[in-house]
């Protein structure tokens, strides 16, 4: 087996199969900090501190021969974040709130290496069909929205409620392919 060519700052699954889909090889350590926004912190500047201080934690951790990868998805409506539903409860108004409704996807990426960090972010806009009541108590029951963020995955079932999607899929599922794959190629890490 060929030795990893990276860090994934990440235990996330999709991030695993994203990296995987695109042939890099990796390892995986996960880094504990605080996710909380700060006062008054918007969701653009969350998303790219979360994405560059797990890659920092990793990094400062690590013996820092192998680049760090951390990335970070957030979901925003209305100026709200969308955040893991605790209950049906919490995830039947979100979704209900995000029903026929344009939601807002941020996806950032941090490459920490020697010492510096190269950031990107991708944007994506979700158009949400409407939905109905039974759907949504149909998709709770189902088990796939209890731990995603927004309460749903694109990836799975919820992407029959996408009626469209501009900017990046993979960016929606929780790693941007296209600025991973930039960021990787400036420090020779060849992903064709």
């Amino acid at each position: 087996m060929q030795s990893a060519q990276l860090i994934l700052a990440s235990a996330s699954p999709r991030r695993r199969e994203l990296l995987e889909q695109i042939g890099v090889r990796y390892q995986v350590r996960t880094a504990d900090i605080d996710e909380r926004a700060r006062l008054d912190e918007d969701p653009l500047d969350l998303v790219q501190r979360l994405a560059k201080q797990k890659a920092q934690a990793v990094w400062e951790d690590s013996d820092q021969t192998l680049p760090v990868l951390g990335a970070d998805t957030l979901g925003v409506l209305d100026g709200r974040l969308l955040v893991k539903p605790e209950d049906f409860a919490s995830a039947r108004q979100m979704l209900l709130s995000m029903s026929g409704r344009v939601h807002t996807i941020y996806s950032a990426v941090a490459l920490y290496h020697q010492a510096a960090c190269e950031l990107a972010l991708s944007t994506s806009q979700v158009w949400f069909r409407r939905l109905t009541e039974a759907e949504i108590a149909a998709y709770w029951q189902q088990g796939e929205p209890c731990d995603k963020a927004g309460a749903y995955a694109i990836q799975g079932m919820g992407a029959i409620f996408a009626e469209r999607l501009e900017g990046s899929y993979s960016g929606v599922m929780g790693l941007p392919l296209f600025e991973t794959a930039q960021l990787l190629q400036k420090i020779g890490i060849r992903v064709l």
